[in-house]
Protein backbone atom coordinates (compact mmCIF):
# COMPACT_ATOMS: atom_id res chain seq x y z
CA UNK A 1 0.00 0.00 0.00
CA UNK A 2 1.27 3.47 -1.14
CA UNK A 3 1.85 6.06 1.58
CA UNK A 4 0.24 9.58 1.47
CA UNK A 5 4.03 10.86 0.04
CA UNK A 6 4.32 8.43 -2.45
CA UNK A 7 0.67 9.07 -3.61
CA UNK A 8 1.10 13.36 -3.47
CA UNK A 9 4.21 13.39 -5.47
CA UNK A 10 2.09 11.23 -7.76
CA UNK A 11 -0.54 13.19 -7.78
CA UNK A 12 1.52 16.37 -7.87
CA UNK A 13 3.15 15.07 -11.18
CA UNK A 14 0.29 14.43 -12.31
CA UNK A 15 -0.94 17.88 -12.82
CA UNK A 16 2.22 19.53 -12.97
CA UNK A 17 1.47 20.61 -16.31
CA UNK A 18 -1.73 21.75 -15.31
CA UNK A 19 -0.35 24.06 -12.48
CA UNK A 20 1.77 25.62 -15.32
CA UNK A 21 -0.47 26.14 -17.19
CA UNK A 22 -2.52 28.31 -14.58
CA UNK A 23 0.55 29.65 -13.12
CA UNK A 24 1.19 31.06 -17.15
CA UNK A 25 -2.63 32.60 -17.59
CA UNK A 26 -1.97 34.08 -14.15
CA UNK A 27 1.36 35.67 -15.02
CA UNK A 28 -0.53 37.46 -18.64
CA UNK A 29 -2.95 38.73 -16.32
CA UNK A 30 -1.76 40.47 -13.66
CA UNK A 31 -3.14 42.77 -11.33
CA UNK A 32 -2.46 45.60 -8.87
CA UNK A 33 -3.03 45.37 -5.02
CA UNK A 34 -6.89 45.29 -3.74
CA UNK A 35 -7.85 45.24 -7.73
CA UNK A 36 -7.23 41.40 -8.26
CA UNK A 37 -10.98 41.03 -9.76
CA UNK A 38 -10.29 38.54 -13.03
CA UNK A 39 -7.65 36.58 -10.41
CA UNK A 40 -10.20 36.16 -7.99
CA UNK A 41 -12.65 34.92 -10.57
CA UNK A 42 -10.19 32.69 -12.37
CA UNK A 43 -9.16 30.96 -8.46
CA UNK A 44 -12.91 31.02 -7.34
CA UNK A 45 -13.65 29.07 -10.93
CA UNK A 46 -10.99 26.47 -10.22
CA UNK A 47 -11.90 25.87 -7.05
CA UNK A 48 -15.69 25.26 -8.36
CA UNK A 49 -14.25 22.78 -10.77
CA UNK A 50 -12.99 20.83 -7.98
CA UNK A 51 -16.26 21.36 -5.93
CA UNK A 52 -14.56 22.99 -2.68
CA UNK A 53 -16.27 25.48 -1.43
CA UNK A 54 -15.40 28.81 -0.92
CA UNK A 55 -16.03 32.55 -0.20
CA UNK A 56 -15.26 35.68 -0.34
CA UNK A 57 -13.34 38.07 2.10
CA UNK A 58 -12.24 41.14 2.18
CA UNK A 59 -13.48 41.78 -1.33
CA UNK A 60 -11.26 40.29 -3.65
CA UNK A 61 -9.88 37.47 -0.99
CA UNK A 62 -10.83 34.09 -1.10
CA UNK A 63 -11.43 31.22 1.78
CA UNK A 64 -11.65 27.90 0.67
CA UNK A 65 -12.56 24.59 3.16
CA UNK A 66 -10.83 21.10 2.57
CA UNK A 67 -12.46 18.66 5.14
CA UNK A 68 -11.06 15.51 5.47
CA UNK A 69 -12.87 12.38 5.92
CA UNK A 70 -11.29 10.77 8.90
CA UNK A 71 -12.41 11.85 12.69
CA UNK A 72 -9.92 14.72 13.57
CA UNK A 73 -10.91 18.15 14.86
CA UNK A 74 -6.98 19.99 13.82
CA UNK A 75 -7.37 22.84 11.67
CA UNK A 76 -4.37 24.58 9.67
CA UNK A 77 -4.24 26.62 6.83
CA UNK A 78 -2.30 27.92 3.80
CA UNK A 79 -1.95 31.00 2.15
CA UNK A 80 -1.20 32.24 -0.89
CA UNK A 81 -0.72 35.76 -2.16
CA UNK A 82 -2.60 37.35 -5.28
CA UNK A 83 -1.73 40.75 -6.23
CA UNK A 84 1.26 41.80 -8.91
CA UNK A 85 3.49 45.03 -8.89
CA UNK A 86 3.52 48.46 -10.98
CA UNK A 87 6.48 47.38 -13.11
CA UNK A 88 6.37 46.73 -17.23
CA UNK A 89 7.87 43.66 -18.10
CA UNK A 90 10.52 43.02 -20.23
CA UNK A 91 10.63 39.26 -20.69
CA UNK A 92 9.43 37.90 -24.17
CA UNK A 93 7.69 34.64 -23.66
CA UNK A 94 3.65 33.41 -25.04
CA UNK A 95 2.76 34.68 -21.44
CA UNK A 96 4.33 38.04 -21.32
CA UNK A 97 1.81 40.48 -19.24
CA UNK A 98 -0.97 41.55 -21.13
CA UNK A 99 -1.48 44.36 -19.10
CA UNK A 100 0.80 47.11 -19.49
CA UNK A 101 3.25 48.39 -16.58
CA UNK A 102 1.93 45.58 -14.46
CA UNK A 103 3.88 42.47 -13.66
CA UNK A 104 3.78 39.57 -11.47
CA UNK A 105 7.58 40.21 -10.37
CA UNK A 106 7.44 38.91 -6.94
CA UNK A 107 6.44 35.29 -7.66
CA UNK A 108 2.77 35.52 -6.45
CA UNK A 109 1.12 33.98 -9.57
CA UNK A 110 3.33 31.13 -8.98
CA UNK A 111 2.14 31.12 -4.89
CA UNK A 112 -1.45 31.44 -6.18
CA UNK A 113 -0.96 28.43 -8.98
CA UNK A 114 0.99 26.24 -6.67
CA UNK A 115 -2.33 26.69 -3.72
CA UNK A 116 -4.52 25.55 -6.22
CA UNK A 117 -2.26 22.41 -7.45
CA UNK A 118 -2.67 21.82 -3.94
CA UNK A 119 -6.34 21.72 -3.29
CA UNK A 120 -6.47 19.77 -5.91
CA UNK A 121 -3.70 17.57 -4.50
CA UNK A 122 -5.97 17.73 -0.68
CA UNK A 123 -9.03 17.32 -2.35
CA UNK A 124 -8.33 13.91 -4.01
CA UNK A 125 -6.83 12.66 -0.85
CA UNK A 126 -9.04 14.16 1.59
CA UNK A 127 -10.40 10.51 2.46
CA UNK A 128 -7.09 9.47 3.41
CA UNK A 129 -6.63 12.10 6.42
CA UNK A 130 -8.61 13.55 8.95
CA UNK A 131 -8.97 17.37 9.83
CA UNK A 132 -9.79 20.57 8.52
CA UNK A 133 -7.19 22.37 5.75
CA UNK A 134 -7.91 26.13 5.01
CA UNK A 135 -6.83 27.83 1.71
CA UNK A 136 -6.27 31.21 2.02
CA UNK A 137 -5.77 33.17 -1.54
CA UNK A 138 -5.05 36.57 0.03
CA UNK A 139 -4.90 40.22 -2.02
CA UNK A 140 -2.74 42.95 -1.93
CA UNK A 141 0.36 42.20 -0.25
CA UNK A 142 2.26 44.27 -2.25
CA UNK A 143 0.91 47.88 -0.91
CA UNK A 144 -0.39 48.88 2.42
CA UNK A 145 -2.13 48.25 4.80
CA UNK A 146 -1.70 44.88 2.97
CA UNK A 147 -4.72 42.01 2.60
CA UNK A 148 -3.62 40.37 5.40
CA UNK A 149 -4.58 42.81 8.16
CA UNK A 150 -7.91 43.16 6.32
CA UNK A 151 -8.84 39.62 6.03
CA UNK A 152 -7.67 38.83 9.62
CA UNK A 153 -10.61 41.43 10.99
CA UNK A 154 -13.02 39.95 8.71
CA UNK A 155 -12.46 36.52 10.05
CA UNK A 156 -10.28 34.41 8.03
CA UNK A 157 -9.07 32.58 10.79
CA UNK A 158 -12.14 32.15 12.88
CA UNK A 159 -15.01 28.99 12.29
CA UNK A 160 -12.71 26.62 12.46
CA UNK A 161 -9.80 28.74 13.92
CA UNK A 162 -6.53 27.21 12.48
CA UNK A 163 -3.75 26.09 15.48
CA UNK A 164 -0.91 26.78 12.24
CA UNK A 165 -0.53 28.98 9.11
CA UNK A 166 2.09 28.18 6.62
CA UNK A 167 3.06 30.45 3.56
CA UNK A 168 5.83 29.53 0.55
CA UNK A 169 7.56 32.53 -1.09
CA UNK A 170 9.64 31.96 -4.56
CA UNK A 171 12.98 32.67 -3.98
CA UNK A 172 15.52 33.48 -7.13
CA UNK A 173 18.44 33.17 -4.81
CA UNK A 174 17.69 29.74 -3.91
CA UNK A 175 18.63 26.83 -6.52
CA UNK A 176 15.38 24.86 -8.12
CA UNK A 177 14.96 21.68 -6.06
CA UNK A 178 16.29 23.10 -2.47
CA UNK A 179 13.89 24.53 0.17
CA UNK A 180 14.84 27.61 2.59
CA UNK A 181 13.91 28.02 5.95
CA UNK A 182 14.70 30.32 8.75
CA UNK A 183 13.75 29.71 12.32
CA UNK A 184 12.20 32.29 14.77
CA UNK A 185 12.64 35.93 13.39
CA UNK A 186 12.60 35.66 9.79
CA UNK A 187 11.56 38.71 8.16
CA UNK A 188 11.43 42.42 9.11
CA UNK A 189 8.92 45.04 9.71
CA UNK A 190 8.80 47.67 7.51
CA UNK A 191 7.67 51.32 7.74
CA UNK A 192 7.26 54.22 5.31
CA UNK A 193 9.05 57.23 6.12
CA UNK A 194 7.72 60.73 4.79
CA UNK A 195 9.86 63.97 5.28
CA UNK A 196 9.46 67.26 4.09
CA UNK A 197 12.38 69.58 5.18
CA UNK A 198 11.02 73.83 4.63
CA UNK A 199 13.30 76.56 4.44
CA UNK A 200 13.80 79.61 2.51
CA UNK A 201 14.84 79.27 -0.87
CA UNK A 202 16.49 81.87 -2.49
CA UNK A 203 19.84 82.78 -5.19
CA UNK A 204 22.60 80.18 -4.73
CA UNK A 205 24.81 82.98 -4.77
CA UNK A 206 23.83 84.52 -1.73
CA UNK A 207 23.29 81.26 0.61
CA UNK A 208 23.47 83.69 3.54
CA UNK A 209 20.24 85.33 2.80
CA UNK A 210 18.31 82.09 2.73
CA UNK A 211 17.83 78.72 4.72
CA UNK A 212 18.92 76.50 2.77
CA UNK A 213 16.99 73.06 2.99
CA UNK A 214 19.33 70.98 1.27
CA UNK A 215 21.80 71.56 3.59
CA UNK A 216 19.42 70.46 6.33
CA UNK A 217 17.96 67.66 4.76
CA UNK A 218 21.85 66.08 4.13
CA UNK A 219 22.25 67.23 7.75
CA UNK A 220 19.32 65.25 8.82
CA UNK A 221 20.24 61.40 6.62
CA UNK A 222 23.47 61.77 8.54
CA UNK A 223 22.30 61.92 11.68
CA UNK A 224 19.38 59.79 11.11
CA UNK A 225 21.64 57.01 11.01
CA UNK A 226 23.14 57.01 14.79
CA UNK A 227 19.65 55.60 15.64
CA UNK A 228 20.21 52.02 13.95
CA UNK A 229 23.98 52.50 14.84
CA UNK A 230 24.13 54.29 18.27
CA UNK A 231 20.65 53.28 20.22
CA UNK A 232 20.17 49.96 19.88
CA UNK A 233 21.97 46.36 20.54
CA UNK A 234 24.04 45.73 17.38
CA UNK A 235 22.76 41.96 17.47
CA UNK A 236 19.41 43.47 16.42
CA UNK A 237 18.89 43.89 12.97
CA UNK A 238 17.77 47.15 11.92
CA UNK A 239 18.55 49.34 8.64
CA UNK A 240 17.27 53.13 7.66
CA UNK A 241 17.62 54.07 3.48
CA UNK A 242 15.87 57.00 2.04
CA UNK A 243 15.96 56.62 -1.37
CA UNK A 244 14.19 59.31 -2.40
CA UNK A 245 15.62 63.16 -2.24
CA UNK A 246 14.00 65.82 -4.66
CA UNK A 247 15.19 69.24 -4.05
CA UNK A 248 13.82 71.02 -7.08
CA UNK A 249 15.82 73.71 -7.26
CA UNK A 250 18.68 74.38 -10.12
CA UNK A 251 22.57 74.79 -9.98
CA UNK A 252 21.80 78.64 -8.74
CA UNK A 253 18.99 78.11 -7.13
CA UNK A 254 18.41 77.29 -3.32
CA UNK A 255 14.64 75.64 -3.23
CA UNK A 256 12.08 76.39 -0.34
CA UNK A 257 11.89 72.44 0.42
CA UNK A 258 13.39 69.13 0.13
CA UNK A 259 11.13 66.08 0.28
CA UNK A 260 12.32 62.70 1.03
CA UNK A 261 11.41 58.88 1.09
CA UNK A 262 12.35 56.08 3.18
CA UNK A 263 12.13 52.95 4.83
CA UNK A 264 12.44 51.39 8.53
CA UNK A 265 13.20 48.18 9.15
CA UNK A 266 13.64 46.02 12.07
CA UNK A 267 12.72 42.83 14.13
CA UNK A 268 11.91 44.44 17.32
CA UNK A 269 8.64 45.83 17.84
CA UNK A 270 9.36 47.75 21.09
CA UNK A 271 12.21 49.17 19.48
CA UNK A 272 10.07 50.27 16.50
CA UNK A 273 8.27 52.52 18.22
CA UNK A 274 11.23 54.09 20.08
CA UNK A 275 12.88 54.51 16.73
CA UNK A 276 10.43 55.97 15.40
CA UNK A 277 10.36 58.97 18.20
CA UNK A 278 13.67 59.28 18.03
CA UNK A 279 14.07 59.46 14.47
CA UNK A 280 10.99 62.21 14.53
CA UNK A 281 12.85 64.16 17.36
CA UNK A 282 16.17 64.31 15.30
CA UNK A 283 14.95 65.48 12.62
CA UNK A 284 12.95 68.27 13.62
CA UNK A 285 15.13 69.14 16.10
CA UNK A 286 18.21 69.33 13.51
CA UNK A 287 16.11 71.54 10.75
CA UNK A 288 14.87 73.54 13.44
CA UNK A 289 18.46 74.30 14.81
CA UNK A 290 19.40 75.42 11.35
CA UNK A 291 16.52 77.73 11.29
CA UNK A 292 14.14 75.54 9.13
CA UNK A 293 11.59 73.28 10.15
CA UNK A 294 10.62 69.79 8.98
CA UNK A 295 7.33 67.78 8.96
CA UNK A 296 8.17 63.78 9.63
CA UNK A 297 5.33 61.17 8.79
CA UNK A 298 5.78 57.53 9.45
CA UNK A 299 3.50 55.02 7.78
CA UNK A 300 3.75 51.97 10.12
CA UNK A 301 3.80 49.21 7.76
CA UNK A 302 3.98 44.95 8.40
CA UNK A 303 5.14 43.88 11.54
CA UNK A 304 8.14 41.13 11.48
CA UNK A 305 7.07 37.91 10.55
CA UNK A 306 8.04 34.90 13.34
CA UNK A 307 8.37 30.96 12.51
CA UNK A 308 7.52 30.12 15.72
CA UNK A 309 10.22 28.01 16.82
CA UNK A 310 8.52 24.40 17.44
CA UNK A 311 6.49 24.72 14.36
CA UNK A 312 9.44 25.59 12.15
CA UNK A 313 11.21 22.18 13.57
CA UNK A 314 8.23 20.00 12.83
CA UNK A 315 7.88 21.98 9.33
CA UNK A 316 11.59 21.23 8.75
CA UNK A 317 11.02 17.29 8.86
CA UNK A 318 8.51 18.03 6.33
CA UNK A 319 10.40 19.91 3.59
CA UNK A 320 13.39 17.13 4.33
CA UNK A 321 11.01 14.21 4.51
CA UNK A 322 9.57 15.55 0.76
CA UNK A 323 12.87 17.17 -0.67
CA UNK A 324 15.59 14.87 0.98
CA UNK A 325 17.78 16.43 3.44
CA UNK A 326 20.41 17.69 1.56
CA UNK A 327 17.55 20.41 -0.42
CA UNK A 328 17.12 22.13 2.65
CA UNK A 329 18.84 25.33 3.72
CA UNK A 330 19.19 27.19 6.82
CA UNK A 331 18.88 31.04 5.36
CA UNK A 332 19.41 33.85 7.38
CA UNK A 333 16.97 36.28 8.33
CA UNK A 334 15.41 38.72 5.74
CA UNK A 335 15.25 41.92 5.80
CA UNK A 336 12.39 42.42 3.03
CA UNK A 337 8.82 42.56 4.85
CA UNK A 338 5.95 40.47 4.21
CA UNK A 339 2.25 40.90 5.04
CA UNK A 340 1.82 37.00 6.34
CA UNK A 341 3.76 38.55 9.37
CA UNK A 342 0.28 39.72 10.36
CA UNK A 343 -0.80 36.41 11.01
CA UNK A 344 2.40 35.25 12.29
CA UNK A 345 1.43 37.42 15.25
CA UNK A 346 -1.61 36.27 15.85
CA UNK A 347 -1.04 31.96 15.48
CA UNK A 348 1.79 29.95 14.80
CA UNK A 349 2.82 30.02 11.48
CA UNK A 350 5.61 29.10 9.55
CA UNK A 351 7.20 31.10 6.16
CA UNK A 352 9.74 29.11 3.67
CA UNK A 353 11.45 29.83 0.41
CA UNK A 354 10.78 27.74 -2.48
CA UNK A 355 13.91 27.94 -4.86
CA UNK A 356 13.37 28.95 -8.48
CA UNK A 357 16.53 29.49 -9.56
CA UNK A 358 18.61 27.90 -12.67
CA UNK A 359 21.53 29.27 -13.93
CA UNK A 360 21.41 26.74 -17.06
CA UNK A 361 18.37 28.32 -17.80
CA UNK A 362 19.06 31.82 -17.28
CA UNK A 363 16.79 31.94 -14.92
CA UNK A 364 18.58 34.48 -12.29
CA UNK A 365 16.84 37.53 -12.43
CA UNK A 366 15.89 38.97 -8.78
CA UNK A 367 12.04 39.52 -7.43
CA UNK A 368 10.70 43.01 -8.03
CA UNK A 369 13.19 42.90 -11.85
CA UNK A 370 11.62 43.39 -15.03
CA UNK A 371 13.02 40.07 -16.52
CA UNK A 372 12.15 38.53 -12.55
CA UNK A 373 10.44 34.74 -13.82
CA UNK A 374 11.18 31.70 -12.17
CA UNK A 375 11.98 27.82 -13.12
CA UNK A 376 8.36 26.20 -13.36
CA UNK A 377 9.77 22.79 -12.41
CA UNK A 378 9.75 24.37 -9.14
CA UNK A 379 5.97 23.97 -9.46
CA UNK A 380 6.31 20.20 -9.01
CA UNK A 381 7.69 21.16 -5.26
CA UNK A 382 5.23 23.86 -4.40
CA UNK A 383 1.97 22.36 -4.80
CA UNK A 384 3.21 18.44 -3.46
CA UNK A 385 4.81 20.01 -0.95
CA UNK A 386 2.39 22.28 0.92
CA UNK A 387 0.24 19.51 0.40
CA UNK A 388 2.31 16.91 2.17
CA UNK A 389 3.10 19.84 4.78
CA UNK A 390 -0.97 19.74 5.36
CA UNK A 391 -1.55 16.56 6.24
CA UNK A 392 1.51 15.63 8.30
CA UNK A 393 0.61 19.14 10.49
CA UNK A 394 -3.03 17.57 10.63
CA UNK A 395 -1.34 14.14 11.47
CA UNK A 396 -4.22 12.18 10.49
CA UNK A 397 -3.91 11.43 14.66
CA UNK A 398 -0.56 9.44 14.64
CA UNK A 399 1.04 11.52 16.76
CA UNK A 400 4.10 11.31 14.52
CA UNK A 401 6.24 14.34 15.39
CA UNK A 402 5.81 13.74 18.68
Amino acid sequence: MRTLLELIREIATNIHAHVIADRRHLHAHPELSFNEFETSAFVKKRLAEMCIPYQAVHNTGIVAIIQGALKSDRVIALRADMDALPITETNVSAFTSLNHGVMHACGHDAHTASLLGTAKILNELKADFGGTVKLIFQPAEEKLPGGAIGMIKEGVLDDPRPTAVFGQHVMPTIPCGKIGICKGKAMASMDELFVTVHGKGGHGAEPHKNIDPVLIASHIIVALQQVVSRNIDPIVPSLLSFGRVIADGAINIIPDKVCMEGTFRTFDEEWRIAAHEKMQRIAIGMAESMGGSCDFTIVKGYPHLINRETLADRTRICLEEYVGKENVMEVDPWMAAEDFAYYSQVIDSCFYLLGTRCEKKGITASLHSSTFTIDEDALLIGSGLMAYIAVRQLDNGQHAFD
